[in-house]
């Protein structure tokens, strides 16, 4: 297929979602429309929230990597890459997705205060997190299944993380080991864990952790229970592949993580975690001497139990609006927390984040770094490797321009008082 016909091809894909997209609201007599692309755009009602579905419309798909202006630029171009069902995996909230539109509109409540007459020639992002020095504060986040938006998934990830020097954390959803993403990325590689019922099995994986030499343990404790999906079960119908043809052993299940390889999972009564309280941290703090981190604390009481219980770090997240619709942006939660662990722990942020300021925004209340989840995987399912990397780049660069505009010439020059909530 020659490169104008590909460009044709993802295009008329993409106008086919818009079309019958749930994500998107046509008005009445819209379907009449759908022969005339150029007329169909001129009348379709994006989603009621910030989010840039697609860069201005659909004709204008990205190319290639090069020539992403933000990071919105890659998701129409994945979308029409990606199989529907996983898309809408990747995409989708839960119930009304409320707290999914919260992490984007919670931002527009913080407006920046900058500060002038400052030198700002020379930038310094370094940040230091348990002894390790990076030369920013974003992070690659954790994100399960990233075979199912490219082949080379988390190794082509890990591979990005090595060019751009960023620091990755590998999920225990993913589809790769932490021994062959720790040799792609050629030095540190967090992990974080989703624990299942059993505390055994969750044991044994940590120590096959740090035996392969994973630093620091993430572990999520916001995963309790069933979700609806809502947006995923949708756009899984529009998938003609039967999902048995991937997932012969059931979506979701140990044999599609590869780092339960060799762990008998017969205690294993779910791979939830419901039955997960503070004496499994506890266990944990007595089975390994990586760094502990607690991901999806939200309140300042859990904040302060962190702390009690001789937690390492605290990573504030509603987990991309998918595990509860509660309605806060998860940067909302971010100042309460910071009021109890700022200067105490590392904080990380992550939920949201889509813009160099965003990143501002999380740092000035508190946070020590920011994790970056949905635009890396647009930027996967788009262009593979290539991809993560511009992404990361634009993020790097927009967040450069808002410290110099800010003036602020380092991470620790960014100040609580830069932000100001709107009354």
């Amino acid at each position: 297929m020659s490169h104008d016909d590909e460009l044709s091809h993802q295009r008329r894909q993409l106008l086919q979602w818009v079309a019958a997209s749930p994500l998107i609201a046509l008005p009445l007599g819209q379907e009449a429309f759908a022969e005339d692309p150029k007329e169909l755009l001129r009348n379709f009602t994006k989603r009621p929230d910030p989010m840039i579905w697609t860069p201005t419309t659909p004709l204008d798909l990205i190319a290639s990597p090069k020539d992403a202006i933000n990071v919105f630029d890659f998701e129409p171009v994945a979308f029409s890459r990606v199989p529907p069902a996983h898309f809408g995996y990747m995409a989708s909230g839960i119930d009304d997705e409320i707290t999914l539109r919260a992490n984007r509109t919670s931002f527009l409540k913080y407006q920046l205060r900058p500060r002038r007459l400052r030198d700002v020639s020379q930038i310094d992002m370094s940040v230091n997190l348990f002894g390790t020095k990076w030369k920013t504060p974003i992070i690659i986040a954790p994100t399960g299944g990233n075979k199912a938006y490219d082949p080379e998934g988390e190794i082509a990830v890990a591979r990005a993380a090595r060019v751009g020097g960023y620091l990755n954390i590998l999920s225990n959803a993913g589809a790769s080991t932490i021994e062959d993403v720790i040799a792609a990325r050629q030095g540190e590689v967090w992990f974080q864990l989703y624990a299942t019922s059993s505390v055994e099995v969750a044991k044994k994986v940590i120590r096959r952790v740090e035996k392969a030499g994973a630093p620091v343990l993430e572990i999520t404790i916001d995963r309790n229970g069933g979700r609806n999906q809502e947006t995923f079960f949708r756009l899984k119908k529009l998938d003609p592949r039967n999902c048995a043809g991937c997932h012969v052993h059931g979506i979701g299940s140990a044999q599609e993580r590869p780092n339960y390889d060799g762990i008998d999972m017969s205690a294993v009564k779910s791979m939830q975690s419901s039955n997960m309280t503070w004496d499994f941290i506890k266990q944990v703090r007595d089975t390994t001497k990586m760094k502990i981190i607690l991901k999806g604390i939200l309140t300042e009481e859990d904040a302060e139990l962190c702390l009690k219980y001789g937690v390492d770090g605290i990573h504030v997240s509603n987990h991309g609006g998918r595990s509860e619709d509660g309605g806060r942006g998860s940067i909302e939660c971010l100042p309460e927390v910071a009021r109890v662990a700022r200067g105490k722990v590392p904080i990380l942020f992550d939920s949201g984040i889509r813009r160099g300021s965003d990143i501002f925004k999380a740092l000035a209340l508190g946070a020590s770094a920011v994790c970056v989840g949905r635009p890396y995987l647009w930027g996967l399912g788009a262009f593979g490797q290539p991809g993560v990397e511009k992404v990361m780049d634009i993020l790097q660069s927009e967040l450069k321009g808002v410290m110099q505009q800010m003036g602020a010439s380092h991470i620790r020059a960014i100040e609580s008082s830069m932000v100001i909530k709107e009354s």
